[in-house]
């Protein structure tokens, strides 16, 4: 179980525990907003490790083969080492999600904290 499973059940389960689905976590962050960053994170970390994957494939000749090569192959090639990526990606990754998620994380937690900062200025004017 990756570290961003664990970490985001516990925000998850802290944001649910309130009583309507719009009340927010101790972090200031609702439920459904962790888990929109989540899931994010998670294809962000799917589409990097596609890009990594893709000069791995790009060296790979398949037009000796049966059933290899030709136009369709390299057309779809670039779709199907995305989804590998993604694939990889939702079973585990290599863990650049969690990284990914703390830092949005951070950053939707600051711009909470902003929110009633530029209201209280905009007032006073």
């Amino acid at each position: 179980m990756s570290t961003i499973a664990s970490v985001s059940a516990a925000q998850m389960a802290g944001a649910q525990s309130a009583t309507t689905q719009n009340t927010t976590s101790q972090s200031g962050v609702s439920a459904k907003t962790l888990e929109k960053i989540r899931q994010s994170a998670i294809e962000f970390e799917g589409v990097t490790i596609g890009e990594m994957l893709q000069p791995m494939f790009d060296t790979v000749d398949t037009s000796n083969g049966l059933f290899g090569g030709g136009a369709a192959e390299a057309q779809f090639r670039s779709m199907q080492v995305l989804e590998l990526g993604k694939q990889i990606a939702n079973n585990g990754g290599i863990g650049l999600a969690d990284s990914v998620y703390r830092q949005m994380l951070a950053m939707q937690e600051t711009a909470q904290q902003e929110k009633p900062q530029e209201k209280k200025a905009n007032h006073d004017q």
